[in-house]
């Protein structure tokens, strides 16, 4: 099975379904790792206030309020790192809250599927994996224990990079964040900014919503082959909702080149864990 890249993988992606129920538990706000601390949501204006105000930065805290309300979302992603390697997939993504996310890959000869249910991560649900397994489709991984002392979610880095919501607050930091302009876009109109911040003024925007760690996970991700400047592209509908996102950087050793692309916010999405019957533990506990 193809090896899914945590920290800073390339791909495109379209969708799945799913219901919170049966969900695993996980740590609370930043030191938790598993969704937007209440400090994070408690200080997002009315939205009233919000929209008022229709500056850049108005805009994408009024953005900020709409996916603090949708709390999920289907998405198609492509990421191109500064090494090459390129990689697309197909998923749906609940950053509140608790982390869920199922991705289903679109590379070509790849087959394999990740789900993260907040601390446990299942991989496989192909007729490789159940070559390799004797007949069973998913493995199993261990719960993981951070350096905080509390459960870690699988693939922090790759979640935090497809989270539409630490996009939107890092160009509501943004000091240079500007309207494009209007443009058409997938099903309807759009408003396009755009903004140009370092890697570390990125990964500084989400301290109420990352752990130190997860902050250094994403660093190292974003940062990958020398980068330390990025362009943030955003593309907004008239409901403030994120439709596309692009991130992208030059670094000594390459380009970072990262797509997003997300639909039916809110929706009745639903993500279920693998029957424990066609699945094998492999974290030896």
């Amino acid at each position: 099975m193809a090896r899914w890249r945590p920290a800073g993988a390339v791909l495109a992606a379209a969708v799945l379904l799913a219901t919170l129920a049966g969900c695993g538990s996980g740590g609370d706000g930043p030191a938790g790792a598993g969704r937007p601390s209440p400090t994070a949501a408690g200080s997002s204006p009315s939205p009233s206030a919000k929209s008022t105000d229709r500056s850049p930065q108005g805009v994408m805290l009024a953005a900020e309020q709409a996916l603090q309300t949708a709390r999920r979302a289907q998405l198609t992603y492509r990421f191109d790192t500064p090494d090459g390697t390129s990689d697309s997939a197909d998923g749906v993504l609940f950053w509140a809250p608790r982390t869920i996310m199922k991705l289903a890959r679109t590379t070509p000869g790849a087959t394999d599927q990740l789900i993260v249910m907040d601390t446990v991560c299942y991989r496989g649900g192909d007729a490789a994996t159940a070559a390799r397994l004797g007949g069973k489709h998913w493995e199993k991984t261990a719960e993981v224990t951070g350096p905080d002392g509390r459960k870690e979610t699988p693939y922090a880095s790759l979640v935090d990079q497809l989270n539409p919501l630490q996009a939107v607050t890092a160009a509501a930091a943004a000091t240079d964040l500007k309207l494009v302009g209007p443009e058409n876009l997938g099903a309807g109109p759009v408003e396009h900014y755009t903004a140009t911040l370092t890697v570390a003024g990125y990964v500084a925007a989400q301290q109420n919503l990352l752990t130190a760690d997860r902050r250094e996970q994403l660093t190292a991700a974003l940062g990958s082959g020398g980068l330390t400047t990025l362009t943030l592209d955003l593309w907004l509908n008239d409901k403030d909702q994120l439709v596309q996102l692009h991130r992208s950087g030059a670094g000594t050793a390459g380009r970072l080149d990262q797509l997003v692309i997300y639909s039916d916010w809110g929706g009745q999405l639903a993500v279920l864990a693998p029957a424990e019957s066609d699945t094998r533990d492999t974290s030896g506990g």
